[in-house]
């Protein structure tokens, strides 16, 4: 998955051109990461690009933005769990340190993962886990996309 909507992932998933998007939501785009090492990870991107902080937001679209949150949490978890039977839990991180937009990250965590990192935050994991070709997004997980989108649609919004 090459391209330059990676240069602008908001602008791109507003202009019908993000390949990793799973839904629109009420306050941005259900997007599928990058990797997969943790198969599931998911992203929750705030449907304003220059809005860089949750208290950037009105009180309105912030209780939005973290309804979606929640919603697409309980997509992966609801998905992770049919698909894989060592399904922990799902983590949800708003973080904000790295990219200059809001977004809100979604980690399915597993009982197969190591035992050094399984009760650790997912960003202990070794630089390998995010860069090689095996973890990348990919047509392999086109069955694990689906699942999380049908839930996301059985799960109603906010509103």
């Amino acid at each position: 998955m090459a391209g330059g909507w990676r240069m602008d992932r908001i602008g791109a998933a507003l202009r019908g051109e993000n390949p990793t998007v799973l839904r629109r939501l009420e306050s941005g785009f259900a997007v599928i990461g990058d990797v997969q090492f943790l198969p599931g990870y998911s992203v929750l991107l705030a449907d304003e690009p220059h809005v860089q902080r949750l208290s950037d937001l009105s009180r309105a679209k912030r209780l939005a933005f973290l309804s979606d949150m929640d919603r697409l949490g309980e997509a992966v978890e609801r998905a992770c769990r049919q698909m894989d039977p060592d399904f922990r839990r799902v983590n949800l991180e708003i973080l904000g340190n790295t990219d200059p937009f809001l977004h809100a990250h979604v980690w399915p965590r597993f009982a197969w993962e190591p035992a050094e990192l399984v009760g650790k935050p997912v960003w202990l994991y070794p630089r390998e886990r995010w860069s090689a070709e095996r973890f990348r997004l990919g047509p392999q997980h086109e069955g694990l996309r689906n699942a999380i989108g049908s839930e996301l649609d059985r799960l109603p919004s906010m509103d």
